[in-house]
């Protein structure tokens, strides 16, 4: 009986050091391993900030995706269509999907060239038709964009980010066991890369340009109790990175000549 035990609790570790996962920047805290179903998890965070889901890019720029466009509304388009540009100084409307507030660290990077308006970035409640998209993303643009000219800003920033993570075993090291609760887990190495997708809106004629930095990526030891704690760490740098770097690839790409040659020759 033992054996057999042990045996379904080295399988149980096997499956969790090769499993790989996926998670929003804006709800990135750390995933305990399978707890026992008998114990209820502790509530401890105001329901109108836990996460609920991540802003439809259809809606953010206005796409519709069940109408059906005749030829001269996209020569329309065209016609009306001029490139983003970014002004030093001026006012961003910054929304991160999925979350009540952007994250510090791309507020404080954008900063140092605009003025940023932080904004909600959860998405609207849905009622019994929860899972089907019957709202008017027309409708959720033109809000958005009525919302960034009453604070003043020429330009909506919207960003997502996906976190993926990957655990493996350690093969040049010997095993340790740590107790968690019923459990005993290997020493581990996590990968974890960092995606995000960046989208600008100008705010009077509501045309728009979608921006995808490089990834990036590291690793990490994670041993024994503490590795909820190093998990968030390396999150939080990988978060640091890349807001970083999107906000020099955001300013080369889209800010006016001048700030863009700045960073340009730096």
């Amino acid at each position: 009986m033992k054996i057999l035990k042990s045996l379904l609790i080295l399988a149980a570790c096997a499956a969790m050091a090769g499993c790989a996962t996926k998670r929003s920047i804006s709800n990135s805290a750390y995933r305990d391993p399978p707890r026992d179903p008998r114990r209820a998890p502790v509530e401890s965070s105001d329901p109108g900030f836990e996460y609920r889901g991540e802003l439809s890019e259809f809606d953010v720029l206005g796409v519709v995706r069940d109408q059906a466009p005749f030829d001269e509304d996209i020569q329309q388009a065209l016609d009306k269509a001029r490139p983003i540009r970014l002004k030093p100084a001026s006012t961003i409307l910054l929304i991160q999907s999925g979350a009540m507030f952007p994250d510090g660290p791309m507020v404080v990077e954008l900063s140092k060239h605009f003025s940023v308006v932080p904004f909600s970035g959860l998405p609207p409640r849905t009622g019994a038709m929860d899972g089907l998209e019957t709202r008017d993303s027309a409708g959720f643009s033109r809000s958005l964009r009525l919302a960034a000219a009453r604070a003043g800003a020429e330009t909506i920033l919207c960003y997502w980010g996906i976190l993926e993570s990957a655990r493996e075993k350690m093969a040049t090291k010997t095993v340790s066991w740590v107790p968690v609760l019923t459990w005993f887990v290997p020493d581990e190495r996590e990968h974890v890369r960092i995606r995000l997708k960046l989208a600008l809106i100008d705010v009077r004629s509501g045309s728009w340009s979608v921006l995808s930095p490089p990834p990036f990526d590291s690793a990490t030891l994670r041993v024994g109790k503490r590795r909820a704690v190093a998990d968030q760490k390396l999150v939080e740098r990988l978060k640091d990175r890349a807001y970083e770097a999107s906000a020099r690839e955001l300013m080369k790409s889209y800010a006016a000549a001048e700030l863009s040659s700045k960073f340009t020759n730096e």
